[in-house]
């Protein structure tokens, strides 16, 4: 423990992000950095307490409560603490392959889950994880690794979260890695699903080309099952993981749903993305916010980037819908520590939101009950009514309440309402055993599916989860698949 008293004579002190007057004018990261002074006095606040339940990565409440990386959180805070960066960013990576990632797109469950936290404020166990990989890069220090080659193969069907961890230590441990994409670029989820400004592409980038440089390839607007068979993926590697993630949302089941303007949270970030990266690729003016009132269905964070998105996009007016409760400020007894806190969050997007227009964009206990068309089959309205959560019959449920039907103007509508699970395509062709979720089945301890030599991982496996459980989940596979072609 760096200083013994560090935790009563320091206060958590977060970075300021960029200011939304600022930021709202590009693409760029808003994430704040530390000066090194600044940072070896917050990473002085880790009491080094004899449970630390910040890496526990237990479920608690339905709810992650540490980190599910196992992350050695107050070793390497004592590392920074001390100055020892090296061995700071040795020890991180010891359990985290990317975290690039995660310190940037993580909700921190570990923060949640800070003993300090507690009885005052959590250590900023996320934006010290950054700052530690990123004077790594700039030191050098970040190189491509390999054991000897193994003369196996194997195929990751995926490249999100879960398949590049999976592929990244599979390459370690000197095995051939080829992995299949049906985007445009690697990266799934972290390139086409969370938005510039919350992780630049070029970070991304960065670490694909390290795994470049572990002999890992990369096979893009490729999908198995549709382009290539899995028959013939069987028929050429040694074993195939399925990291395909959940990628079948949850649509909107009401009249008009239909209408031009109407799109899925996943398909309108995804486009936006593509608008900055590809010089030739044209925004369809449906999925342009420009000039528009904008309804983002659902909260979470997809509904966050949807309007922080469309604000940059310049629309006309922005509001949220949830349909459940506003949060409470602090936590309640039902929601003791070391839970998940369940506590009102204004994000980035919200903060913007009433930098621009003046007001929470979030609407509380409201349905959606139909979507409105003009004559040319757009959307130009939303009907909604309020709801109260009410328990009948041992059932929680949303009931409606009379006389608050209203109508919204609306040109532009996002589904922002999380996802169902994977996709059939190879569930089907390879005749894959699921959960009742529909999420493909597997040993929790292999990862192995009903076929042989075929494994799975990540939100695939799990339904829809955080992006730091799809890179435990790639870790955990990795090390099955080894021992399995040992």
């Amino acid at each position: 423990m760096g200083k013994a008293t560090g935790f009563l004579e320091y206060d958590r002190f977060v970075p300021q992000k960029r200011l939304p007057g600022e930021r709202i004018k590009d693409w760029d990261e808003l994430k704040g950095h530390y000066e090194e002074d600044e940072l070896k006095i917050q990473a002085a606040r880790c009491m080094s307490c004899g449970v630390p339940f910040c890496q526990s990565g237990i479920l608690l409440g339905g709810m992650v409560s540490g980190c599910p990386l196992h992350n050695l959180i107050p070793q390497w805070n004592d590392l920074v603490y001390q100055g020892k960066w090296e061995d700071a960013y040795n020890r991180l990576t010891r359990t985290n392959p990317f975290p690039e990632f995660t310190g940037r797109v993580c909700p921190a469950p570990c923060e949640g889950a800070c003993t300090e936290g507690h009885v005052t404020e959590p250590v900023t166990i996320c934006n010290i994880e950054y700052s530690i990989i990123e004077k790594a890069f700039a030191e050098g220090w970040v190189k491509p690794k390999r054991l000897a080659e193994t003369g196996k193969s194997v195929a990751v069907i995926g490249s999100g979260p879960a398949g590049l961890s999976a592929a990244w230590n599979l390459a370690i441990r000197g095995h051939k890695v080829t992995v299949y994409e049906r985007q445009e670029e690697p990266g799934g989820l972290l390139m086409y699903g969370i938005p510039n400004m919350k992780l630049d592409k070029k970070i991304i980038t960065r670490r694909l080309d390290l795994m470049k440089k572990m002999g890992v390839t990369f096979r893009c607007n490729v999908e198995a099952g549709v382009t290539i068979k899995a028959d013939e993926l069987i028929n050429t590697f040694d074993a195939i993981l399925i990291a395909v993630g959940a990628t079948s949302g949850r649509t909107l089941q009401v009249p008009g749903s239909d209408a031009d303007g109407v799109h899925m949270a996943v398909d309108y970030l995804k486009s936006n993305t593509r608008s900055i990266l590809e010089k030739e690729y044209q925004l369809a003016e449906s999925m342009n916010a420009k000039g528009k009132d904008v309804i983002v269905i659902g909260g979470g964070d997809t509904g966050t980037d949807c309007v922080g998105t469309a604000i940059r996009q310049g629309a006309k007016t922005v509001q949220q819908f949830e349909i459940t409760g506003r949060p409470a400020e602090t936590r309640q007894q039902d929601n003791p520590w070391p839970e998940w806190p369940k506590v009102l969050k204004t994000d980035y997007g919200q903060e913007e939101a009433i930098y621009v227009f003046g007001d929470e964009p979030r609407i509380y206990e409201i349905s959606t009950t139909e979507i409105l068309k003009n004559d040319l089959n757009q959307v130009k309205a939303v009907k909604t009514v309020s709801v109260n959560w009410v328990k009948e019959n041992g059932r929680v449920f949303p009931k409606p309440i009379e006389g608050t039907q209203t109508v919204r103007d609306a040109q532009l509508v996002l589904i922002a309402m999380g996802f169902t699970g994977p996709e059939k395509t190879l569930i089907t062709e390879l005749e894959l055993e699921t959960d009742s979720r529909g999420n493909i089945l597997a040993d929790t301890d292999t990862f192995e599916t009903s076929r042989d030599n075929v494994f799975v991982c990540g939100d695939a496996r799990r339904g829809q989860s955080l992006v730091v459980w799809g890179i435990q989940e790639g870790k955990l596979a990795a090390e099955s698949i080894d021992k399995h072609l040992a």
